[in-house]
């Protein structure tokens, strides 16, 4: 018999849970009766995060570009319920020609080589009934002059929440595609920059602001609960697609 859908008992892991849209997973799944796990490089962080959650939460420090780190994570973690990759540094936009590559090559390798390597070594130990949900990005659907190595990221994460969709069935596998969203992967711009950024590109959107944390994470718990959808994306972007 399939169990109902909320999050009651469940065991809940999100890689990159100490801020931004992860820590607000966290937050929202924890209301909702499941047991977080946070996961994040900094253990300091984690250590806040766990703190402000209300509700049973624990955090662990890993490496999540480090794959035998990953790895040794999840061996010792035993089954859980539902995986949430939201792990991401601060954004690289720049015309082509002034593309740093090796910077580019280190967004691919916490953006989709550590995804990757949290499902293969998470997906033994998650319940056949649960789900792992992946993060992508509005830039892969809408992309601006600049934003080649963003936008490339998105569409291979896209594609990715398609194969491991078929590949690990009957565990359910889903992204969240967020549009601008206030949180730290901005960090890189200077203060007044980044306002002017959230202004400008709210005030165009047919909702007339940029996203919060809790908005999207709203998505990650739909897809965690609702139990019949694989393979998708959920763009939750106000409507940046549109205009």
């Amino acid at each position: 018999m399939q169990r109902g859908n909320d999050l009651q008992q469940q065991r809940v892991v999100v890689v990159g849970g100490s801020s931004g849209i992860g820590l607000a997973v966290a937050q929202q799944a924890a209301s909702q009766g499941a047991k977080v796990i946070i996961v994040s490089s900094n253990a300091e962080r984690v250590q806040k995060a766990v703190e402000c959650i209300s509700g049973e939460a624990q955090g662990q420090a890993v490496n999540v570009s480090d794959e035998g780190a990953v790895a040794a994570f999840f061996a010792k973690l035993g089954s859980f319920d539902h995986l949430v990759f939201t792990a991401g540094d601060a954004l690289q936009l720049n015309d082509l020609a002034a593309t740093d590559l090796a910077k580019a090559r280190h967004a691919f390798e916490l953006r989709y080589w550590a995804s990757l390597a949290a499902v293969k070594y998470a997906s033994p130990h998650i319940r056949k009934d649960g789900s792992i949900v992946l993060t992508t990005g509005v830039a892969g659907r809408r992309p601006h002059k600049g934003w080649t190595v963003v936008a490339s990221i998105c569409g291979t994460i896209e594609a990715l929440t398609r194969a491991l969709a078929v590949e690990l069935a009957p565990i359910r596998v889903n992204a969240v595609c967020p549009g601008v969203v206030r949180t730290n992967l901005w960090q890189s711009m200077d203060a007044d920059a980044r306002e002017h950024l959230y202004e400008s590109v709210g005030n165009s959107l047919p909702v007339g602001r940029v996203g919060e944390p809790y908005d999207i994470a709203q998505a990650y718990l739909f897809l965690m609960q609702e139990g019949f959808s694989t393979g998708q994306t959920v763009v939750v972007d106000g409507g940046t697609v549109l205009v």
